[in-house]
Parts: C-alpha cells; sequence; structure tokens
C-alpha cells in the first residue's frame, strides 16, 4: 500500500505554472503564458512562446533541466517493491511449506528485503535532491529571467500562477516512509532464516553441559559411597575390643566362685 502510494503520487503528477507580460505597447502584452509540465520531468523538452515586446514577434523558450532519471529510478523501485510484496504475500499464505523447504525461503526474502531497504533510501534521497531541482527550475521567478522582454525596464513581467507540489512532497515522504518500513521488516524476515533461533541455543547447550562436569568431579565419586572411607561398616561394625563380650563376662565369675 505504500508502495503505491509513492509511485502514485510522483509517477501521475502534472503541474502548470502561469506567467504574465506586459509590454510598454499594450497590443505585445501576453497575460496568460501557461506552462504545463509532468512527470518524468525531462523540462528541458517543455517549450512555450513569448511575447519579445518588441512587434508582433515571439519567442520559443524551454525550462531548464532534465531530473527524469531521479524521478524514474523513485517510480521503479515502488513498482517492484509493490509486485515483490503481492508475490511475497501469495507465497506467505499458500505456499508457506515450500517457502520454508530447507529454510531457502525465508533466506531470499531476507537478502531481497535488504536489498529493497536500501533502494528505497537511495532512490527517496535521489529523488528529493530531483525534487528540490525540479521545483527550482519551474519557480516562476527563474522562469522569467529566461526571457528577453523581462530584461527590459519598460516591461513587466509577474507570475500569476506557480505549480502545486504537494503531491510530489507527499511522494517523498511515502519513499521514506517505505525505507522505514522495510527496514524494520529486517527483523522479522531474520527471525524466519533460522539464524536468530540457532544464535539462541548456544547458551542453552552450554547450561545444559555444566551439570555433566559436576557430575564427574570429586564430590560424586565413590569416595561417599559404601567403599568409601565415611561408609565403611568394617571399621565400626566388626566384633572389635568393645564388643568383646567373651572376656568380661567369662573372667569375672570365674574368679569369684575359685575365691570362695
Amino acid at each position: 500500500l505504500f508502495a503505491i502510494f509513492a509511485f502514485a503520487t510522483c509517477g501521475g503528477y502534472s503541474g502548470e505554472l502561469r506567467l504574465s507580460v506586459d509590454c510598454a505597447n499594450k497590443s505585445e502584452s501576453d497575460f496568460n503564458i501557461d506552462i504545463a509540465f509532468a512527470y518524468p520531468f525531462r523540462l528541458h523538452e517543455v517549450y512555450f512562446d513569448v511575447p519579445t515586446c518588441e512587434g508582433k514577434r515571439r519567442e520559443q523558450l524551454t525550462l531548464i533541466g532534465d531530473f527524469s532519471s531521479s524521478a524514474e529510478f523513485f517510480v521503479t523501485i515502488a513498482v517492484f517493491a509493490f509486485l515483490y510484496s503481492l508475490a511475497a504475500t501469495v507465497v506467505y499464505i499458500f505456499f508457506q511449506n515450500k517457502y520454508r523447504e530447507n529454510n531457502r525461503g525465508p533466506l531470499i526474502d531476507f537478502i531481497v528485503t535488504v536489498v529493497f531497504s536500501f533502494l528505497w533510501l537511495v532512490s527517496s534521497s535521489a529523488w528529493a535532491k530531483g525534487l528540490s531541482d525540479v521545483k527550482i527550475a519551474t519557480d516562476p521567478d527563474e522562469v522569467l529571467l529566461l526571457m528577453s522582454a523581462c530584461k527590459q525596464q519598460s516591461n513587466k513581467c509577474l507570475p500569476v500562477r506557480s505549480p502545486v507540489m504537494s503531491s510530489l512532497n507527499t511522494s517523498v515522504v511515502f519513499g521514506y516512509l517505505n525505507f522505514i518500513l522495510w527496514a524494520g521488516n529486517i527483523w522479522f524476515v531474520f527471525k524466519e532464516t533460522g539464524w536468530h533461533s540457532s544464535g539462541q541455543r548456544y547458551p542453552s547447550d552450554t547450561m545444559e553441559k555444566q551439570p555433566s562436569g559436576y557430575n564427574q568431579g570429586g564430590y560424586n565419586q565413590d569416595s561417599y559411597g559404601p567403599t568409601g572411607g565415611y561408609n565403611q561398616p568394617d571399621s565400626y561394625g566388626q566384633v572389635g575390643e568393645y564388643d568383646q563380650s567373651q572376656s568380661y563376662g567369662q573372667s569375672g565369675p570365674t574368679s569369684f566362685a575359685n575365691q570362695i
């Protein structure tokens, strides 16, 4: 939708300015000199006739400048961006499985999105500069300087109407809005490539591997097991010198009986 507004406001533009030349001889004056121009702004091909205030002779002049390169570049990028957006929408909706197959679809989509973001920035900047030049070249005060009749003080040359450039200003705004839109979309397409999720796996993998290192250390060895020093029941459980009941139990009664 933004691409449509961009190329429609620029590619469909047509403007007109009007001048008046009041000669000293009123019969030679022309108060309605209309100069029309349009996209692609090849102003050097725009011809118009003006009075010379020297009899009935008139001279043919042209506007100055050729700004078609920046304007056509901007419109071309807008048209291709619209077509790609339309095709991508169809793929997203109806061919989602093929889009994700072998990760080729997201990878191609990511590259194209980056390229279009760059092209939107370049074309919008070029067209903004071209538009400022168009405004200067079509300024009625600048066009009056081209007329030989206006160089004579006896004649009065006045601008009657300036061209309306609001739609062209809108096209530049939409150009930069498209750049912001496509540049912001890089992040979402990047997530579809799988690079984002693969980059997050590494921290989780290291966390999963850490417990194995502690389980293999000295804290979980067999020293605490049944064979360790703390759990050896033989040293405390055997019938040792503290549990020899036979030696203490038999000597007492025998000696007492002999004394009797």
